[in-house]
């Protein structure tokens, strides 16, 4: 029988059959659960199948789980079990909470889970060992928008490393609302205003940027782990016209070998 503690449950991408048997096994015998609902979301049909395959859940928002005193004292003294989207440990929010109940005394337990991030290099067709650092493109919020991630995937373009893009979840920044995932068409738009800052800051185009953005390659991937999931290779001035979905993360690949070129080739074949 499990004891009092926190533990972290990784419910996969999004289709709940692929959750383990040891995450149903454990979330059935949670006294109180939650599910983590502002990294990561779960189509709407999941959601509400959820409750019939685990038991009745809350759903937990970023102030509960950046501050979560109160979720801390029910664990000190019964089960409770927070259920993340894709693999609980890739968010640092969780492994900071992770460490605060280590730190309370508190037993603690993590199940990972399929991770979208996992399925998004495996079904690119491109070499694992090949992509350098993740960047996430955040909304603009205001004035706000930085550079570091259109940087960070020059950095990668030129040490000949792919580059997985995970686009935000949250037009407010709050993490308070339900996420609103961004569309393609939106993170295109943010590339291209983040080149043209990037060139009026550094009074000139980098030579490895002189192809237009709108012509760089880029394989789209929607909705993985789930009935509705796409894959698609093309251009981003292509890629920017797609439509439907739910939530997406984008593949910008460095200098394709041979294998990849004919893998991206049936991808964008495919569309």
């Amino acid at each position: 029988m499990d004891s009092a503690g926190l533990y972290l449950v990784g419910l996969g991408p999004g289709d709940l059959d692929l959750m383990t048997k040891r995450a149903i096994d454990l979330l059935r015998n949670m006294d109180t659960l939650f599910l983590e609902g502002y990294t990561a979301t779960l189509p709407l049909e999941s959601e509400n199948r959820l409750e019939e395959i685990v038991g009745p859940w809350t759903r937990a928002m970023r102030p509960e789980i950046e501050n979560p005193e109160e979720i801390l004292e029910i664990a000190q003294s019964s089960k409770v079990g927070i259920m993340v989207v894709g693999d609980p440990m890739q968010a640092t929010t969780h492994v900071d909470l992770i460490l605060r109940a280590k730190n309370l005394g508190i037993n603690t337990t993590v199940v990972p889970g399929i991770s979208a991030t996992t399925l998004a290099i495996s079904l690119s067709g491109l070499q694992s060992y090949r992509f350098g650092r993740q960047v996430t493109i955040p909304f603009n919020y205001g004035d706000y928008l930085p550079t570091s991630p259109l940087e960070y995937i020059d950095v990668n373009y030129n040490n000949n490393l792919h580059t997985l893009v995970l686009l935000d979840l949250d037009p407010t920044g709050m993490g308070i609302e339900k996420p609103t995932p961004m569309q393609p068409s939106i993170v295109i738009e943010l590339l291209h205003s983040m080149f043209e800052r990037l060139v009026e800051r550094e009074e000139g185009v980098r030579e490895s940027m002189n192809v237009p953005i709108s012509k760089w390659d880029g394989i789209l991937l929607t909705d993985l782990g789930t009935t509705n999931q796409r894959v698609i290779a093309g251009n981003l001035e292509d890629l920017a016209l797609v439509k439907g979905g739910s939530v997406h993360c984008l593949i910008l690949p460095a200098k394709m070998d041979e294998l990849e070129k004919e893998m991206f080739q049936q991808l964008s074949s495919d569309t």
